[in-house]
């Protein structure tokens, strides 16, 4: 079965090493009694071959639960390409999702799938056809509040790419957001032809260990960098005037607002202006030393003290205005995912190039893919490599 074929090589090698372990333990406590290689090469085949027969049993009788209980799913998106979504998994009721409704802002009616406009609509459906899975096909428009609401609720989040169908392994765990665990499938086979990524708002991995990591680094980045902080501190009042700290609202985790800190490298005109305008980098009516703080990053550290307190954190989604957030979450399905982690000084993303007036499509796609793939050791080498643009004084 393909679901054991693809596992056979993990197994195997489990296996081998727990044989190999036996075998150790035996010569080292009795040495007469030492495992012979053919004794080895056995037990491992005869291992190996009731796992495998136990796992193929048991993918079987999950795949059928699968084909005869598939889970009820929401479709949000375009009308047109909701639609079309739900077609494909209509036609693939093995893939363990049953699309049950499209909410849509252009919904216009018609026959097949109830299109829902409205979210009274939508948590009514919710709750007569027990959804478990919502596909997100496209911008959700005026239903982001009510798709958080359904993640909370328990509902798992998939953003679906409907136009470039593919092979995707990681789509497996589709099935573990309808209430199926990750091998209710074989790995590789399409999920009705489209590729799928998991949003889930309430996943907090590593949080107590990324958050003494936060803690432990920042703290001692503000005793090394203190003194050049009050320098860059001094040289700006002197040369631009009072007001060196620029302070504006940004949202964090979980949507809550709070207050960043960096150091004043441009005035707006008005409050509206700070809040509203995209500013990048090259500003020309900056000083030539607000400009070296720009173009070092030098005017970020200030957010270390942001790290300590809890509002960001070391690595993670850079925070943006609530004007823009708005905005983006409208425009790029994705968007909105980040905030289900604190916010960064530093990210996957400003690593890659995605820094100022990029692309925030791209910016979401990384975003979301270090959320998703988080680890310790990944919040390292992120530190690193900032360290190094720092260094070659590339800017953000």
């Amino acid at each position: 079965m393909p679901a054991v074929l693809d596992e056979l090589p993990a197994v195997c090698a489990r296996i081998a090493v727990g044989w190999c372990a036996l075998a150790a333990l035996v010569a080292a406590l009795s040495p007469a009694h030492i495992l012979s290689a053919g004794t080895l090469l056995t037990g491992c085949v005869l291992q190996a071959a009731a796992s495998c027969a136990g796992r193929g049993t048991l993918h079987w009788r999950r795949r059928r639960t699968l084909v005869r209980h598939p889970a009820a799913a929401l479709v949000v998106g375009p009308a047109a390409t909701a639609r079309r979504v739900a077609a494909a998994f209509l036609r693939r009721p093995g893939c363990g999702l049953r699309p049950v409704g499209i909410l849509a802002d252009d919904a216009a009616g018609g026959e097949g799938l109830p299109e829902l406009s409205t979210g009274e609509e939508a948590q009514r459906a919710v709750i007569q056809n027990g959804v478990r899975a919502v596909l997100i096909v496209g911008p959700v428009g005026e239903h982001g509040p009510l798709l958080r609401a359904l993640a909370e609720s328990g509902c798992a989040l998939w953003e679906v790419d409907a136009d470039v169908p593919a092979y995707d392994r990681a789509g497996r765990a589709a099935y573990e957001g309808a209430g199926r665990t990750t091998r209710d499938r074989a790995p590789g086979e399409r999920i009705a032809g489209f590729r799928c990524r998991r949003l889930d708002v309430r996943r907090h991995l590593g949080s107590p260990a990324k958050r003494a990591f936060d803690v432990l680094v920042s703290g001692v980045l503000l005793l090394l960098v203190g003194p050049a902080l009050l320098a860059c501190a001094v040289v700006l009042r002197v040369s631009d005037g009072p007001k060196v700290v620029f302070r504006q609202e940004r949202v964090g985790k979980d949507g809550r607002p709070f207050t960043l800190l960096k150091f004043r490298t441009h005035r707006p005109a008005d409050a509206h202006e700070a809040a509203t305008r995209w500013s990048v980098a090259d500003e020309r009516n900056m000083s030539r030393f607000c400009r070296f703080l720009r173009r070092t990053s030098l005017d970020e550290l200030l957010q270390l003290w942001n790290v300590l307190r809890g509002d960001m954190s070391l690595v993670g989604p850079r925070p943006e205005r609530p004007y823009f957030v708005a905005k983006f979450s409208q425009l790029h399905p994705g968007y909105a995912a980040r905030h289900r982690m604190r916010t960064g000084v530093t990210g996957l993303a400003q690593i890659h190039g995605l820094r100022g007036d990029t692309s925030i499509e791209d910016r979401a796609r990384f975003d979301n893919a270090y959320i998703d793939d988080w680890s310790l050791w990944q919040d390292i080498c992120v530190l690193l490599r900032t360290a190094a643009a720092l260094v070659r004084a590339t800017g953000s």
